[in-house]
């Protein structure tokens, strides 16, 4: 990894990893709606049209189905397309193709095939898209056998993850929170890759471990710079991998904080948090346990236009500030 670090913005980090990736391996190309000479609907293939040509950066019908299905031959045949979804809400539309075909192949065929693909999910609240533009579906894939999902934080992390992605054998599915885009942070010139599988420690705490990815995180970091004027220790992971988890750094965390709060934009009910709650009671931290497990997720609905309540419909900075408070003061 080259030494240099300088501070680019997350779509910034996706552009260069693609670039990076397109140089090294002749396999690699981009599909996608709009992704050519507009640069995408997020602006972030930008000019790469214009580098590497119309053959390695294909603007796709209006069809998701279609697109998907293409790139799940492209990848079967040797290549190693990274398919983008405008939204990833429309990938609801290319269901059939991802769980039924890409997750399933190598296992059907006796792993005498692989399907190297990354799909890339713009996804998330807070653009005032409404109810079929905002959704968080990533605990949809990660149900699925055969799929690796995965939602980077930082502009550091989604470019060595989706490097790192496009190398692996098997379908990646990419998350993007749509309000990451223009964050800016450190990240080094150059090839490298983080893994697909690690969570990370980003604020090491003692009285309580927040759990959270994508956007979730910063929020909980903020949540957390709040709660230590009134001496609360909080403990701040982002998951990265929602599927293969890693539950261990989760376990041995809340093991020590003896306190767990998981903050997810998803619905609550049946999201990320809900797993790793689970995966909490199954294992040793759940006797260690000194407050009941918090889940802090989406509200039950479709998400609203209206900014105030689209808001409202997911955690905030102060919904975590009073889950911390109200878990670590207020006990069993």
């Amino acid at each position: 990894m080259s030494a240099e670090v300088r501070e680019i913005t997350y779509s910034q980090a996706i552009q260069e990893a693609l670039a990076i990736a397109m140089e090294r391996d002749e396999r690699v190309f981009l599909m996608g709606e709009d992704i050519g000479v507009y640069g995408g609907a997020f602006q972030v293939t930008g000019d790469l049209v214009q580098r590497f040509g119309e053959e390695r950066v294909m603007d796709t019908p209006i069809s998701e189905l279609a697109g998907a299905g293409v790139a799940v031959g492209a990848a079967l045949l040797g290549r190693r397309p990274v398919y983008e979804f405008q939204f990833s809400d429309f990938s609801t539309l290319a269901m059939e193709q991802i769980v039924n075909q890409a997750a399933k192949i190598r296992f059907m065929l006796g792993g005498k095939t692989s399907v190297p693909l990354v799909m890339r999910f713009p996804s998330g609240s807070g653009t005032g898209a409404a109810a079929q533009h905002s959704q968080s579906l990533e605990a949809w894939f990660a149900h699925v056998p055969g799929l690796k999902v995965v939602q980077p934080s930082s502009p550091h992390d989604v470019k060595g993850m989706l490097l790192a992605a496009i190398e692996d054998p098997d379908p990646v599915m990419f998350f993007e929170h749509k309000l990451l885009y223009k964050m800016k942070g450190p990240v080094p010139e150059g090839y490298y890759t983080e893994p697909l599988h690690e969570a990370k420690v980003r604020r090491a705490g003692t009285d309580v471990t927040v759990v959270a990815s994508a956007i979730m995180v910063h929020k909980a970091l903020e949540a957390a710079q709040q709660v230590e004027a009134e001496g609360i220790s909080v403990e701040v992971i982002d998951l990265r991998s929602l599927r293969p988890m890693d539950y261990s750094t989760v376990i041995d965390s809340v093991s020590r904080t003896t306190r767990l709060i998981c903050v997810y934009e998803g619905t609550r009910q049946l999201g990320i948090g809900t797993e790793v709650a689970a995966a909490i009671a199954e294992s040793k931290a759940f006797d260690r346990l000194d407050a009941p497990i918090v889940r802090l997720g989406g509200a039950d609905c479709p998400l609203p236009y209206n900014p105030d309540l689209e808001r409202a419909a997911v955690p905030q900075v102060p919904d975590i500030v009073a889950a911390i408070r109200q878990t670590v003061k207020g006990g069993r």
